[in-house]
């Protein structure tokens, strides 16, 4: 049986879902669930390092994963997750990466489906000349996201 919980982190709704101890969805949004309303342990090491990530202070995340998808949604997904933080990719190059140079748009379709935004961070794929184009929550969550990121490196330097 699924657990879910909901936070309220730097003024944005997180939910977060977790299966046997692996976080298998996170939304920033609320929406049903089918499960139990149970802060686990899985979900609050979640919550803690998503709220160290909207602070600036996380750039990757350790905590059990297990998205579900098909075979394509998972090689986009891997390919996802080798975008260093603070950097973008396109469409075009997240197809060419899972071996599939033409599938940009399958690219976008399998980012759409992605269960876990942020720890898989489809929010860095942007169009070919640059623009931001395409997010489930919207693209004032994206650029959201993409200024974290930026912030955080330019205080590094």
């Amino acid at each position: 049986m699924k657990n879910y919980y909901s936070y309220n982190i730097n003024g944005n709704c997180v939910l977060i879902v977790e299966d046997n101890g692996c976080i298998v969805e996170i939304a920033l949004a609320e929406k049903k669930v089918n499960g139990n309303k149970t802060e686990t342990a899985a979900i609050k090491t979640a919550a803690s390092q998503i709220e160290e990530y909207f602070a600036g202070k996380r750039k990757s995340f350790d905590f059990p994963i297990n998205p579900q998808g098909g075979e394509f949604q998972k090689q986009v997904w891997a390919a996802l997750r080798n975008i260093p933080y603070g950097q973008l990719r396109t469409y075009k190059q997240i197809a060419e990466e899972t071996g599939n140079p033409k599938a940009s748009r399958a690219v976008g379709m399998a980012n759409n489906k992605n269960p876990l935004p942020i720890v898989i961070p489809c929010h860095r794929v942007v169009g070919s000349n640059g623009k931001l184009v395409g997010y489930a929550y919207g693209l004032a969550m994206k650029e959201y996201l993409i200024s974290i990121e930026k912030n955080a490196v330019l205080l590094q330097k």
